[in-house]
């Protein structure tokens, strides 16, 4: 491919459309290696039996219109507001009541509302979360860490640090539960490969997610998404070890 096409193909990944959280159009062309776990596989026999659910973060409600049925009371919280119409429009015709959260901190909900809470890729309070569950109440959250992306960041910076620096992992996360009244259930923590087949998916995937590496654009860093893709036309992919890192809680509020 000719710089001027690359140029082109990148200006045009930049500008694709994203909306919910949606990653269809580069499924195939990012993949990271499986986990030890499955969240579907975790919450499902849950989501079966309990009479009230709430799924914080639900982006565009993709994911929770999926576990269809779902409890007789569902309700579902997201903080992106252009997220809000969107997962309207696909849950509430479910059922699902869906409540836009500007502050992250405070949950719209009475107390003691839910027999089950989930939450995928989420911020969490632990004082809220345990607030609004009843007693003995379970939460499921699946989490990325602190070191998700770091081998990314390396390939186009130099350097493996984010501009929000600050301890995310499976036993920091246990504790601040465990501290505001929870007992942990179980907990898995994993950090494997990403491999990634063409370059203009890392401009698709950086302009979604603005967050992981703040200031990005294809001009900015077109030289070393030039030496990225000559890498992967050599090779056919780039292989980020220990760039993935994620973790699942299951917890117990504790009355």
């Amino acid at each position: 491919m000719k710089d001027i096409d690359l140029n082109n193909f990148l200006i045009s990944e930049s500008k694709h459309p994203f909306s919910g959280w949606n990653f269809s159009y580069i499924e195939d062309r990012v993949v990271n290696a499986p986990l030890t776990w499955s969240y579907t596989s975790t919450i499902l026999p849950l989501v079966r039996v309990a009479e009230s659910l709430l799924d914080m973060g639900t982006g565009g409600g993709e994911f929770l219109a999926s576990l269809m049925p779902l409890p007789k009371y569902t309700c579902a919280t997201e903080s992106y507001e252009p997220n809000v119409p969107i997962a309207k429009k696909r849950l509430e015709t479910l059922g699902v009541k869906v409540f836009f959260c500007k502050d992250k901190d405070e949950l719209p909900f009475k107390d003691e509302k839910f027999e089950l809470i989930i939450n995928r890729h989420e911020y969490y309070s632990e004082k809220e979360v345990y607030r609004v569950l009843k007693p003995n109440g379970i939460f499921i959250t699946q989490q990325v860490g602190d070191k998700n992306d770091a081998k990314l960041r390396l390939a186009l910076t130099g350097s493996e640090k984010s501009e929000n620096d600050t301890e995310w992992n499976l036993n920091f996360a246990e504790e601040k539960l465990k501290a505001n009244g929870f007992e942990i259930v179980e907990g898995q923590e994993i950090i494997n490969s990403t491999r990634i087949f063409d370059v203009g998916a890392i401009v698709y995937f950086l302009k979604a997610i603005p967050w992981e590496l703040p200031g990005f654009t294809v001009e900015k860093y077109y030289n070393k998404l030039l030496e990225i893709h000559k890498l992967i036309t050599d090779k056919g992919y780039l292989e980020l070890e220990s760039n993935n890192h994620r973790f699942i809680i299951k917890a117990r509020k504790i009355k």
